[in-house]
């Protein structure tokens, strides 16, 4: 079955996005067998190398989404961007929900993905249109897994070096690639222990702030070992509802190679006034 790929601040201010976006609004089995892909061997060691080869790669476009699902109620974000893998760099442009009646809320968020922190514009809520917010990312009970609206393509890689579990589905094809599957369990705790620095710190706080550490996965990789999609399933509390949410949260990755030119903003055009919440 083929698949498209196209498809004291910041806390305070990630938190306003999680809850705009809650409250406002599978893979297919290959028919190879293990034994006639020498990559089933160790599916778990496979996976813990993951991160290095998206590295020696260096870098890709990306998609993303986000499904998010609480007391009867579903939304979807999805983001477009780049990364470097090399630079620890991304930029992703992340466009919220619609409203009920079918129109946009709001603008697209332009996102900039680095080591510990994340950065947005048109943030909205009292920010000038011409300024950056930026989020420490250890400072937030998600570790920004969830709550920027896309997970960081590096940071859901690192993920995959705690995975504990994993077994070999077989090869399928994904938007004209030959890929393999694999599904497992990863543990937010020992994949901070393995995470770069920078990720190690957001996944650290994760581990504390998830409703469960576990966290299953889908993950499909093409013969060189590069992902080519990856979903992880997540489980927190809403802080201001005190309920479970349930987030699965999709990222693709193509155009391995591409040009990326992701430049963070300087201190002068970051905001540092009070953030309103919504």
């Amino acid at each position: 079955m083929a698949e498209r790929q196209h498809r004291g601040t910041g806390t305070v201010v990630a938190a306003g996005l999680m809850f705009c976006v809650c409250m406002g609004t599978g893979g297919c089995s290959g028919t190879g067998s293990a034994a006639e892909d020498s990559h089933a061997s160790d599916p778990v060691e496979t996976l813990h190398r993951a991160a290095d080869t998206l590295v020696d790669a260096g870098t890709s476009k990306a998609s993303t989404s986000m499904e998010m699902a609480t007391g009867g109620t579903r939304v979807t974000i999805r983001g477009q961007g780049d990364y470097d893998y090399r630079r620890r760099l991304g930029r992703l442009k992340v466009q919220l929900p619609q409203t009920p009646a079918g129109t946009a809320e709001h603008r697209p968020i332009t996102e900039l993905l680095a080591p510990g922190a994340l950065f947005m514009k048109n943030r909205g809520a009292g920010v000038p249109a011409d300024k950056w917010v930026r989020v420490d990312t250890a400072t937030l009970s998600d570790g920004n897994l969830v709550t920027g609206g896309a997970t960081d393509p590096y940071t859901a890689a690192e993920l995959l070096r705690g995975t504990r579990t994993a077994t070999y589905v077989g090869r399928t094809e994904l938007a004209g690639i030959e890929v393999r599957h694999y599904r497992g369990t990863s543990d937010l705790a020992l994949a901070a222990k393995g995470a770069s620095n920078g990720v190690r710190q957001a996944l650290t706080a994760a581990a504390k702030g998830f409703a469960t550490a576990e966290v299953p996965f889908d993950v499909y990789l093409d013969d060189q070992g590069r992902i080519r999609k990856i979903r992880h399933r997540f489980s927190f509390v809403n802080g201001r509802q005190k309920s479970t949410v349930a987030v699965a949260s999709t990222t693709l990755l193509y155009d391995f190679g591409a040009p990326v030119d992701v430049r963070l903003p300087a201190s002068k055009d970051i905001y540092a006034g009070k953030i309103a919440e919504r």
